[in-house]
């Protein structure tokens, strides 16, 4: 049996760079005080990274936890998922420094909603309601806004008597964002054949979909044909993780999630010759590492 990572999967270039950022701040934290490094909610959604991080110092608060640390001196990193404007006029309130580390995608698509909210249009984002990501976009535009997540909860959802703009969460699936257009633009139609109804005068589509997400699609589902079996290796809160780990799925149906190496059922395993272990975005290359290494010591590699 041969066991291989996928050469393609671990942390995007924004996980990265959030990471570096929180491990620059713990290697540089007040010696004489021994003050914590803190952030603000889990600064990536896999289990065991945020746990190598507050090993090491890193400590996730909550905006709640700001008026304990009202004038401390404390900095306090925003995750790559980012935050509302009113986060930020929180910790100016209370006195602390904020390192800001938000995914420059995740700020252009901060950006980009606020240009056609100011011009009145009305924003729609395909994207989980509760996520950080959306918590902060919904912020931007002071939750004036629809947020979807699948073609009928749009054609539920959304009005289309006002000039109206499509944009989405950047860990989202490209292929219903693609449905959800083409839906909205087909009620559109409708309305003109068959109503005298006022309807949109403009309808835009904004694809915001992380391009290093949406390009691991096609190169995920190839890594999966090419295994019997795949592990996949993910934090259960990764709305990336769930996207990928389906596009894996659905090229090969003996593919397993698991968050935790315990997890792994050696019966998945059998009469397979060749094992290919993946993840998401957020899914740290040492832990895929582990994986490989606690399967070779179970004794299921023969070389």
């Amino acid at each position: 049996m041969n066991v291989s990572i996928d050469k393609f999967s671990g942390f995007c270039w924004g996980v990265v760079r959030t990471v570096q950022i929180a491990e620059d701040q713990l290697a540089h934290k007040d010696a004489a005080t021994n003050r914590n490094v803190y952030v603000l909610g889990h600064i990536i959604h896999n289990p065991k990274e945020i746990q190598r991080l507050a090993d090491k110092g890193l400590e996730t608060i909550t905006v709640d936890d700001f008026p304990r640390l009202a004038h401390s001196g404390a900095k306090v990193i925003i995750r790559a998922h980012g935050e509302p404007p009113e986060t930020y006029r929180k910790a100016w309130d209370n006195g602390i420094e904020i390192v800001d580390a938000t995914c420059p995608v995740v700020t252009k698509l901060q950006e980009r909603v606020r240009k056609f909210w100011d011009q009145g249009y009305q924003i729609v984002i395909f994207g989980k309601k509760d996520h950080a990501e959306v918590l902060g976009v919904r912020g931007v535009v002071r939750d004036q806004c629809v947020v979807v997540k699948s073609v009928e909860d749009a054609l539920e959802n959304v009005l289309l008597d006002r000039k109206t703009v499509l944009f989405s969460q950047t860990t989202m699936d490209r292929p219903t964002f693609l449905e959800i257009r083409n839906a909205l633009k087909g009620r559109i139609s409708e309305l003109i054949v068959d109503t005298m109804e006022e309807i949109a005068t403009e309808f835009h589509v904004k694809d915001t979909i992380c391009g290093q997400v949406s390009g691991r699609e096609a190169q995920l589902a190839n890594f999966a044909r090419a295994n019997d079996v795949i592990i996949f290796v993910a934090g259960r809160a990764s709305s990336n993780g769930k996207v990928l780990f389906d596009v894996a799925h659905a090229a090969n149906p003996r593919t397993y999630f698991v968050e935790t190496i315990d997890e792994i059922d050696p019966a998945w395993l059998d009469g397979a010759n060749n094992v290919g272990i993946s993840g998401a975005t957020s899914t740290p290359q040492w832990y895929m590492e582990e994986v490989r290494e606690w399967v070779e010591r179970r004794g299921l590699v023969t070389s």
